[in-house]
């Protein structure tokens, strides 16, 4: 009886961990729903600004592009299959496409090149690298309208360029008037961008642990051992957020090639950004909602794409 008395007892022990006392749980309560409280006033400001424009414009957008001009007739998806049809935009579109296909992949190589070339032994530990930082930023910071002076002064048929091919013995280009628009377009992209990749490039740099390379060094792994082995997978996540935040700045090229070349500019650089423009200055409000919902879907499906395949996972 008392063995049988012994065993009902410590199991009860075992199952029934102590509990802290009433009023400690009261405080802690509290103190999780003080700070709970305090947060959504702090992202309140935040949500009413996304909620107001961003949200709920594109509410508007998705229901504008299944209604007729006016915005009272239900029309389903006949806005989506007039965009489909529509020669300008699968122009516009697959000029878009290519453009981000090919300024892409360029921009992220070259500006981890330059990431890693300002963290080179030379650089690692002098004032160089932080006034060569400030140098590759000042692109972001001149006005649009200097760079329209700049295109013009270089890229005109009695420019710079063409003075220079002149002097060359070459024949003048048309720079905006033919297909070389296009590359004048990547090339400023990257002109304008490779130094701000190239500081995000430069934070996942810097969080790497050094003693991953002095193991590595330790081991006999050479330089690009090293940099396929220990930089590049540590820098998958900086790769997704750079890649995002780079094909989100593809779409403010417009500004530049607008002021430029117009509305209508040669059609090797009529992209997405020229359509829409031309299409809500006619108030073709039913079909440039119905674009712009489709290129949202495309950008999403995208980013959710890197995020997949390249995002870092948590523990």
């Amino acid at each position: 009886m008392m063995y049988q008395r012994q065993t009902d007892i410590a199991p009860r022990a075992n199952r029934c961990p102590a509990l802290p006392p009433a009023p400690r749980r009261k405080a802690h309560r509290s103190t999780r729903q003080a700070e709970s409280r305090a947060a959504w006033l702090f992202l309140l400001p935040s949500l009413l600004g996304v909620t107001l424009f961003l949200l709920l414009p594109f509410a508007e957008t998705l229901r504008r592009s299944v209604f007729d001009t006016l915005g009272r007739t239900w029309v389903g998806l006949a806005n989506y299959q007039s965009v489909w049809g529509n020669s300008a935009f699968l122009l516009a579109a697959g000029n878009t496409a290519r453009f981000i296909a090919t300024c892409l992949p360029l921009l992220l190589v070259f500006s981890l090149v330059l990431a890693l070339a300002l963290r080179a032994k030379p650089l690692r530990d002098t004032s160089v690298r932080g006034l060569l930082n400030t140098t590759f930023l000042l692109p972001m910071a001149i006005p649009i309208a200097s760079i329209v002076l700049l295109w013009q002064a270089l890229f005109a048929k009695t420019g710079l360029l063409n003075h220079l091919l002149g002097v060359l013995g070459v024949s003048p280009v048309d720079f905006m008037g033919t297909g070389a628009a296009f590359w004048v377009l990547i090339a400023t992209y990257l002109w304008k961008n490779i130094g701000y990749d190239s500081i995000l490039w430069g934070a996942g740099l810097d969080g790497i642990p050094a003693d991953l390379y002095e193991a590595a060094e330790m081991d006999g792994a050479n330089a690009r051992q090293a940099f396929f082995s220990i930089t590049l997978p540590n820098l998958l996540p900086s790769l997704v957020l750079t890649a995002i935040l780079s094909l989100l700045n593809t779409f403010k090229v417009f500004r530049e090639a607008y002021l430029v070349a117009g509305a209508y500019p040669h059609e090797s650089i009529y992209l997405l950004q020229h359509l829409f423009n031309n299409w809500f200055l006619s108030l073709d409000l039913p079909r440039l909602s119905a674009a712009a919902v489709l290129v949202a879907l495309a950008l999403l499906g995208f980013i959710l794409i890197l995020l997949k395949f390249w995002g870092r996972e948590e523990p």
